[in-house]
């Protein structure tokens, strides 16, 4: 017989602790320990604890055969998969309620024949996804559904139908009869995971796992889920927008931090073949505090519309808020500006925005801020046909950035005439890139930069 033991595990980092306490010992989070009833076996009563697992010879290197990705006939998620999905894998997709998590699983069946699916709904019933898949016009024999949140009913299923996909909706609803705690709790959600990988390795099909996430925007339960798993996916952007991110967090077989676009209307999720276009579409020319961003996602060049609002604070202390943009960067930012090129920064309230709901992580994201920035405070508008990136230091240099050369041709390709990079970056460009019909500008400081752009 199994005792009972209570642990405390911390959602944000996975940290075990014997004993409640309101911060997090590991990360130093408040109020993320939660209680967790962990079944551990009593020692020596299992009769197979001295059996050693079977031994496999590992094939030599010329002898192996490669696993072919499967596509699911949907360019833009093969692109942010890798190529496509790797069979035995398994693949976590969270995201706001609503966002199109469902609907895409669902549209993987008009692509993926003659591919068995099982549909697994915890959260839905079998008319409701039927009336889905009626208004998306998806008419498919190979997709079977299955509404049950037990997962040994679930396992029972898969080694009945003997599926090539597995699709879960959602592993906050599953539930093992082995543990005592209700659906959803940290337990049952990691061990629910843990067996449905087991299962999806040893019987060679793929898992395809629907999670939410938290009010912070991260995906809900413990962080070793994340571990857990393959690939994890994660659609950005807002609910109510027509237009749809899905960005790889995480990926063993292919690119982190690449992402796909698509668009939502009544026929479910198209795909956008140029995301650029989509970025800096509807862009107000001559209106100070925009400038152009030339951003590496993944292994694509995308050119996005920075905007910064810059106006006289009316409290002692102003306002620095941002959307898609990390806050402190945009401090850090702000102090080169003031300290560095003596540009007046405090006592101006600061709003930074991108455009189109992406998220900027790289660093060389920072000039094309500190020059929306600087438009905005002169009140003085950028050209038009000028696009930027690099990074920048707290001296005030502009600092090497990667995949220059990519900037490079998708700022010509989308009709810019200008681009402005760390010097770094001009020094040794190809000849080819050289005949592009945009002129690139090598700069060493900022304030060189802001020269260029007559600020």
């Amino acid at each position: 017989m199994a005792k009972s033991a209570t642990r405390y595990i911390c959602t944000s980092c996975g940290a075990v602790s014997l004993k409640y306490s309101g911060k997090c010992f590991a990360c130093q989070s408040w109020g993320t320990l939660e209680e967790s009833a962990i079944e551990e076996p009593l020692a020596g009563n299992s009769s197979t604890d001295n059996v050693l697992p079977a031994s496999e010879t590992l094939q030599q290197p010329g002898n192996s055969v490669s696993q072919q990705r499967i596509s699911t006939g949907i360019g833009e998620l093969d692109r942010v998969l890798g190529g496509g999905l790797m069979p035995a894998s398994a693949v976590l997709i969270g995201g706001e309620p609503g966002i199109g998590k469902s609907t895409l699983m669902l549209q993987l069946a008009r692509h993926t024949s003659p591919l068995n699916i099982l549909y697994v709904s915890g959260e839905e019933s079998p008319s409701q996804i039927r009336d889905r898949a009626n208004r998306l016009s998806i008419t498919s024999n190979d997709l079977r559904l299955v509404p049950e949140v037990n997962l040994e009913k679930i396992i029972g299923v898969i080694d009945r139908e003997q599926p090539d996909i597995v699709i879960i909706d959602s592993i906050q609803t599953l539930y093992s009869g082995e543990y005592k705690s209700s659906a959803g709790t940290i337990t049952q959600i990691r061990e629910c995971t843990s067996e449905l990988i087991r299962s999806a390795k040893s019987r060679n099909f793929i898992l395809l796992v629907i999670g939410h996430i938290t009010k912070t925007g991260s995906l809900a339960g413990p962080k070793t889920l994340e571990h857990m798993v393959d690939t994890v996916l994660q659609f950005e952007g807002e609910g109510y927008q027509w237009y749809r991110m899905i960005r790889s967090v995480k990926n063993r077989f292919g690119p982190t931090n690449e992402i796909g676009v698509f668009r939502m209307d009544e026929k479910g999720l198209e795909e956008v073949k140029n995301p650029s276009e989509f970025f800096i579409s509807g862009r107000s020319t001559g209106v100070p505090g925009n400038s152009v961003l030339a951003a590496i996602e993944g292994s694509r060049a995308v050119l996005v519309e920075v905007q910064a609002l810059v106006s006289k604070t009316n409290y002692p202390m102003p306002q620095r808020i941002s959307s898609g943009f990390d806050l402190k960067r945009i401090t850090i930012i702000l102090a080169v500006l003031e300290k560095r090129l003596g540009i007046p920064t405090w006592g101006q309230d600061v709003f930074i925005k991108v455009a189109g709901g992406l998220k900027l992580v790289e660093p060389a994201s920072d000039l094309a801020v500190a020059a929306a920035v600087a438009s905005g405070i002169s009140n003085t508008a950028l050209s038009p046909g000028m696009v930027c990136a690099g990074e920048i230091g707290l001296s005030g240099e502009l600092r090497a950035i990667s995949d220059g050369e990519r900037r490079i041709r998708e700022a010509a390709h989308l009709g810019f005439d200008t681009i402005l990079l760390p010097s770094a970056n001009t020094r040794e460009l190809k000849s080819s890139i050289r005949k592009l019909p945009v002129t690139v500008k090598g700069c060493n400081s900022l304030q060189e930069a802001l020269d260029h752009m007559h600020l």
